[in-house]
């Protein structure tokens, strides 16, 4: 954990956009001021329901009937002034604190609404969140699940943010308000023959100062604890999700047995922190719970003598209580917090490190490739050096010129790196340098297509909207590519991810392809889950319905080589650089 400096900066920084720059800082200035005024009002009505006590237990010592009624229904003159009934003063109690919830609440989610925006658009800005999943230098270091930092850290963080600081205001300014009144009350006490005036407010300082430093010996390993667990919990939670979307495969491999296993062991994990927040927490809420009872029975026994020696009334006396109890409380707001305060600083280190593992990887966007458009349509690879991300070299300097209405197939043993050059060639991979000039109406096929939710047309058009292309010409995709029994489900919402097969999804990605025709079309094993007569049936398809587009595909089947003008062979030995050769026999491309 960082220190308490650059921490409350971290905190600020993550709150300061929202209510100083963004577009909502008038609205969201309004609503916390709204709340604000309501939280001082309830302070102030506290102040008034303390001289109320005061009235009201006198005119039970004097069985002052009246006084009694006057107080509870209407209202009443007294020493301290006219007092309203508590009927009242409780009616407006109720009304502002639901109204302090309400607008708590829609400040909050108001506050997590533009957050989310904000860390969504940044995180997939600049291809950040695919970087962030590359990366192994530091910057990036605590960026694991960021599905948890997005959907539940960024709605703790409100909530957590607006209550423990509303909570700290509420307490400083009762704090304010009722140490005058504790003073008057307490009267003078004679030490070692020094008076010393407002005791009982000294009492309540030495208290809670007491309070506050055993608190933080027995809690400071409760952020840490804290910080952990969610990252824990967060892996168990991503280990059943991993095994939703892979019922299928895990079934065919008899997997059962090994999943529980890693279910087990991450789920061990969980309880294992949990049970160090458990020992830490027991021992905590011993402290504060102690330190809760005592403080109802403390300012009795201190300013009973005074209530004995007919110097103070009962009503006196209770105020004093209330008094000592408000103002102890207040100064004590940090260890009934702790807890809270623990968890609140975790969350806010995992935004925070989420936040600059984001700014570092969109600064470092500029880096590595020149990725820029073809004036003549052409691809061209320019002293490129293609690299892992431990920094294992792939390619050292290669050039490379494909020219349009010539496709090239590319193959290699597995492992060579052809996967990654299909990565450099869309100006997505991030390890390396060199120039790469690539036409706009390019179109990428890896071996696994992703597969969005909601209706087949949606999964048919992506990543256009669903409405981009009209029902005819998604029906004549879905035919083209071998799945004309979809057609009449393109409007269903289902879980397509699991309803396609591996090669249905791969028939889904050739249909967007169809749809996009686009001028370049490449191929990672696009095709690899189909048999060789499906994938040459397609293959014929694309050649057919989109004779200006140009293919460059990586397999390793010779039967798609028939389907290509020119091949190209990537050759790397361990410990090397490797080298794009051209296969005897076929043109060799520009470039080369």
């Amino acid at each position: 954990m960082r220190g308490l400096g650059p921490f409350l900066k971290d905190a600020w920084r993550l709150t300061r956009p929202y209510f100083v720059t963004s577009d909502e800082r008038w609205s969201a200035r309004g609503l916390l001021l709204a709340i604000i005024a309501m939280e001082l009002t309830l302070v102030g009505l506290s102040v008034v329901l303390s001289f109320w006590r005061r009235e009201f237990y006198n005119a039970l010592q004097d069985k002052n009937w009246r006084s009694f009624l006057e107080l509870l229904f209407l209202y009443r003159k007294t020493p301290s002034g006219w007092m309203p009934g508590f009927c009242e003063v409780a009616a407006v109690h109720i009304v502002l604190a639901v109204y302090s919830v309400y607008l708590n609440q829609l400040l909050q989610i108001r506050w997590r609404r533009w957050l989310t925006r904000q860390f969504l658009n940044e995180w997939l800005a600049d291809r950040a969140y695919y970087r962030i999943s590359l990366t192994v230098d530091r910057a990036a270091v605590g960026t694991d699940n960021p599905d948890q930092r997005v959907a539940e850290d960024l709605r703790d963080f409100c909530d957590q943010t607006l209550s423990l600081s509303l909570g700290l205001m509420s307490n400083l300014v009762s704090l304010f308000s009722f140490v005058g009144i504790l003073w008057g009350l307490s009267g003078a006490v004679q030490a070692f023959g020094i008076p010393i005036p407002g005791y009982m407010v000294w009492v309540a300082l030495a208290y809670a100062v007491v309070g506050t430093w055993l608190t933080h010996l027995v809690g400071r390993p409760l952020a840490i604890l804290s910080f952990r667990q969610q990252r824990v919990e967060a892996d168990f939670r991503y280990a059943l999700v991993r095994i939703r979307e892979n019922m299928e495969s895990i079934a065919l491999y008899r997997g059962e047995q090994e999943e529980y296993v890693t279910l087990r062991d991450r789920f061990a994990q969980v309880i294992a922190n949990w049970r160090q927040i458990m020992t830490r927490t027991k021992l905590l809420n011993s402290l504060v719970v102690g330190y809760d009872q005592i403080a109802v029975i403390f300012p009795i026994v201190v300013a009973a003598p005074r209530y004995f020696a007919g110097t103070m009334q009962l009503g006196g006396l209770m105020q004093t209580v209330g008094s000592f109890g408000s103002v102890q409380g207040s100064m004590s707001w940090f260890v009934s917090a702790y807890a809270q305060l623990a968890t609140w600083r975790a969350i806010v280190e995992r935004l925070a490190t989420f936040h600059r593992a984001i700014v570092h990887a969109r600064a470092a966007a500029s880096e590595g490739f020149a990725v820029a458009g073809a004036p003549d349509g052409s691809v061209r690879l320019q002293d490129v050096t293609m690299s892992l991300p431990d920094g294992t070299k792939l390619l050292d300097g290669a050039d490379l010129t494909l020219t349009r209405g010539h496709s090239v197939v590319i193959t290699g043993r597995s492992g060579t790196g052809k996967s990654t050059l299909f990565r450099v060639l869309a100006g997505i991979w991030p390890f390396g340098h060199g120039s790469v000039q690539i036409p706009e109406k390019a179109f990428f096929l890896p071996q696994r297509p992703y597969i969005p939710l909601g209706t087949l047309r949606h999964v048919i058009t992506y990543p256009n909207p669903a409405d981009a292309f009209s029902q005819e010409a998604v029906a004549q995709a879905l035919t083209d590519a071998g799945l004309p029994q979809l057609i009449d489900r393109i409007d269903h919402d289902d879980n397509w991810p699991m309803r396609l097969s591996g090669g249905e999804q791969q028939r889904v990605a050739l249909a967007r392809a169809l749809l996009a025709k686009p001028e370049w079309i490449f191929l990672d094993e696009a095709t690899a889950s189909l048999d060789p007569e499906a994938e040459s049936e397609l293959y014929e398809t694309l050649k057919a319905r989109l004779p200006e587009t140009t293919l460059v595909s990586i397999a390793h089947r010779t039967s798609v080589a028939a389907f290509h003008d020119q091949k190209l062979v990537f050759e790397r030995h361990p410990g090397a650089a490797g080298t794009l050769i051209p296969s005897a026999g076929l043109p060799q491309p520009a470039g080369e």
